[in-house]
């Protein structure tokens, strides 16, 4: 009696040792991904990490109950989707994946999330069994900080209808970039052990798949094709090495060009919201102080080109880029509502794959000398073009077509700031006239 209590109690023993290995070789795992800007000091501590990993659980969670919210909603709503059966998919998709290696086709359920169906190229490209593919949320394959945007993407009611009758489905992925955005996917591990996450393009669409019960299922068809870097072969030629941005008098990214991505290595939805200091080559950012003096100085003019600055990619490399810098002025405000930035890389990386893995000690940080670089900037910007009205005024914002009617000057053109003072336009116009 007494030996069998002893063996339950080793066994609990050895139990108790092997969770906590377990709790703690996940803690460590935890530390290794929390970000820089995260950390109090140079190494992680547990507790931040531990706060890190609830925080993001809360917010996958949070996207997950507000997208079935927006699932359950748009469900009446949409019913125009094509309806189609997994061997008409099989079908449908073979087309195109056969002809490009780098793509693969992936159909989830809208009220689950859960795969319904995969290409036969999925598994190859993602390095996994189709099995496991064909079990899984998709959700669950996207890399935790792309999360948002998948769900902002491929909301039911925003989703254009996948059309069966389109001749080819490479023509219909050439003419959908427009609705597509950029997630990391998952797909094996390095040699370290560490999950890996490759870049794609998705493009979704909305359809229903019958199942073999006969009812109707909604969801999401996605089109997803691998994103390689622009200096590896097959490469981006020099003279199409180009991309634009747009950031605040507070030098924060407000836009990022799809062409970048290749470029840079980053997708748009890493550098929006971020410094552009951080990003630049530590003896350059006193040139972007130097821009922005010029900016105010010519502020609505044509695009000026100004001193290359070289730009950090994400693999931690630099490139050098020549810009050209233009501004666009709030007409009511009278000042700078952002900075256009137009891009043409120079010279490319030392390591030509822009996605391969940073090393920690390279990962940027918001330094002192930053923050204080930025807020001169910001600064600048402050101050209101009391010129502004005075040009105004003199018709210098106008020009007249041959009927005589009068238009904002292209550069004010199109934006959504000024249809709201159509009548004070009207009233400016009438005043030349």
């Amino acid at each position: 009696m007494k030996t069998n209590v002893c063996m339950c109690s080793e066994q609990t023993e050895r139990g108790r040792e092997q969770t906590h290995r377990e709790m703690m070789q996940t803690v460590q795992e935890m530390k290794k991904r929390l970000p820089s800007e995260k950390r109090s000091r140079s190494k992680a501590s547990t507790v931040e990490a531990l706060n890190y990993a609830l925080k993001c659980v809360k917010q996958v969670q949070a996207n997950s109950e507000y997208y079935n919210l927006l699932m359950s909603s748009g469900l009446e709503e949409r019913r125009e989707a094509t309806v189609c059966t997994l061997e008409d998919l099989e079908g449908i998709t073979s087309e195109h994946t056969l002809k490009n290696t780098d793509t693969f086709v992936v159909v989830f359920s809208l009220a689950s999330g859960k795969v319904v169906y995969a290409s036969e190229q999925a598994s190859s490209v993602l390095h996994c069994k189709r099995k496991f593919l064909e079990s899984a949320k998709f959700v669950e394959l996207l890399y935790h900080q792309d999360v948002n945007v998948f769900y902002s993407h491929t909301a039911q009611l925003q989703l254009p209808p996948w059309n069966v009758g389109t001749d080819s489905a490479a023509v219909l992925f050439e003419c959908a970039q427009v609705k597509s955005f950029f997630c990391r996917i998952r797909g094996g591990k390095d040699r370290d052990g560490e999950m890996r996450y490759s870049p794609f393009r998705i493009t979704p669409y909305l359809l229903k798949v019958q199942g073999l019960s006969g009812e109707e299922e909604p969801c999401c068809l996605a089109l997803a094709e691998r994103i390689i870097s622009g200096y590896e072969a097959p490469r981006i030629p020099m003279d199409k090495r180009i991309f634009s941005t747009t950031h605040s008098p507070g030098c924060v990214f407000l836009e990022v060009d799809d062409r970048a991505v290749p470029l840079l290595g980053y997708l748009p939805q890493d550098l929006i919201g971020t410094s552009v200091l951080t990003c630049l080559h530590p003896d350059d950012r006193l040139l972007m102080l130097a821009m922005h003096r010029k900016i105010l100085k010519y502020a609505g003019q044509p695009p000026f080109e100004h001193s290359p600055i070289r730009f950090r990619c994400q693999n931690g490399d630099y490139i050098t880029l020549d810009s050209s810098w233009s501004s666009f002025i709030n007409p009511w405000s009278r000042k700078v509502a952002f900075i256009i930035g137009r891009h043409k890389v120079r010279t490319g990386p030392l390591n030509e794959d822009v996605f391969a893995a940073r090393s920690k000690a390279e990962q940027p940080i918001m330094c002192e000398d930053i923050k204080e670089l930025q807020a001169m900037i910001y600064k600048l910007f402050l101050q209101v073009r009391t010129s502004f009205i005075s040009k105004l005024l003199a018709g210098q914002f106008f020009k007249s077509d041959s009927k005589g009617i009068y238009n904002l000057h292209s550069q004010l053109q199109g934006k959504k700031s000024i249809s709201h003072n159509s009548d004070f336009i009207s009233h400016k116009c009438k005043f030349i006239s």
